[in-house]
């Protein structure tokens, strides 16, 4: 009898907790546990984080099991989130895949949390268009910021990246900086939707290659906003739908400068998108208008997919664990480490 590949995998990164299965590379289920607590801090905790992993992982498991209608000894290996992401909650993760993995005496696939992001597009499912390769995926994220050529599931190579703040950094420190509730990222979208994005000019780094930079931007949204206020008191309050517009639009055309450089110097013209930002409309809306423009065949993946989630490193390990890759008990988490 034919095994059905059934692979169980844990996300547990940063602030949710969570657990899916995948039988080859069909989900079962993909169970999410969100972290309300951060909200009155405006930004995740660590330590809350961590805390709040320990108490959601049993539970979310267990539900993760029970929609897919598998038993653990069903499964074939578990997969999970070894980093990059925050000590304290990859821990929890981790050790909870390691004990799981030992007491059924099945194979355990570490994942680097942005490969899982990128081969997202890999999932067989019937809302997902899976792009040709090679292709290029603009990855980005409240911590990352990365352009990566993918010739196969295992072949990834990094071929720009931010050379400080990520762009989710720089939607989420704006976002603050107006007083926007946290997460700031979607509620920038939001009010820029709504917005004029050539309110306001800023200014945009001039970096060589195909690598990125936001700190500076970041600088000039402060000092503009500065000078404003010292004019208007009232100039944030008045023009918040604008100034999201406007930093939205600085930041989109930061990102897409350089992903059409890249596909016009490589030739590639299948094009994905991944990590949490992706499910910014206004950078979904440029995308297609750039795609029309540049001839490209675009990927957008589903929103359950964008943000962080365990089918995602899921799908990584099934690719991993069928190359007959498998990870040590000894091995341990690591807050940084390179795709």
């Amino acid at each position: 009898m034919k095994k059905r590949e059934l692979i169980l995998a844990i996300e547990s990164s940063c602030d949710d907790t969570a657990c899916a299965v995948m039988e080859g590379r069909k989900v079962l289920s993909n169970v999410v546990a969100n972290q309300s607590v951060h909200a009155e801090y405006g930004g995740v905790v660590p330590e809350l984080a961590s805390r709040a992993h320990q108490a959601h992982i049993v539970p979310v498991v267990t539900k993760a099991l029970k929609e897919a209608k598998v038993s653990k000894q069903d499964l074939e290996a578990i997969a999970f989130t070894s980093g990059p992401g925050l000590m304290g909650s990859l821990l929890v993760g981790t050790s909870f895949a390691k004990s799981l993995s030992m007491a059924l005496g099945i194979p355990l696939i570490d994942v680097h949390h942005m490969r899982a992001h990128v081969l997202a597009h890999l999932i067989d499912g019937d809302d997902m268009r899976n792009p040709e390769f090679p292709f290029l995926c603009l990855t980005v994220s409240g911590g990352h910021t990365q352009i990566v050529r993918v010739d196969s599931p295992l072949e990834l190579t990094v071929l720009g990246e931010t050379i400080d703040d990520a762009a989710g950094e720089a939607f989420d420190k704006t976002a603050k900086l107006l007083g926007l509730p946290y997460p700031g990222g979607p509620e920038v979208d939001r009010r820029a939707q709504m917005g004029n994005p050539d309110f306001l000019a800023f200014s945009k780094p001039q970096i060589e290659g195909y690598n990125f930079s936001f700190s500076g931007l970041k600088t000039s949204v402060l000092y503009t906003l500065q000078a404003k206020q010292k004019e208007d008191p009232e100039f944030v309050q008045n023009h918040m739908d604008d100034i999201c517009a406007s930093v939205q639009k600085t930041i989109i055309e930061i990102l897409l400068k350089k992903l059409v450089k890249v596909s016009r110097d490589t030739g590639i013209s299948h094009i994905a998108i991944a990590g949490g930002v992706s499910a910014n409309v206004g950078l979904r809306k440029a995308l297609e208008t750039t795609a029309t423009e540049e001839n490209w065949s675009l990927y957008l993946p589903p929103f359950e997919f964008t943000t962080d989630n365990a089918a995602m490193i899921g799908i990584a390990g099934y690719y991993l664990w069928k190359d007959g890759h498998s990870a040590d008990l000894g091995i341990s988490a690591k807050a940084r480490v390179n795709l």
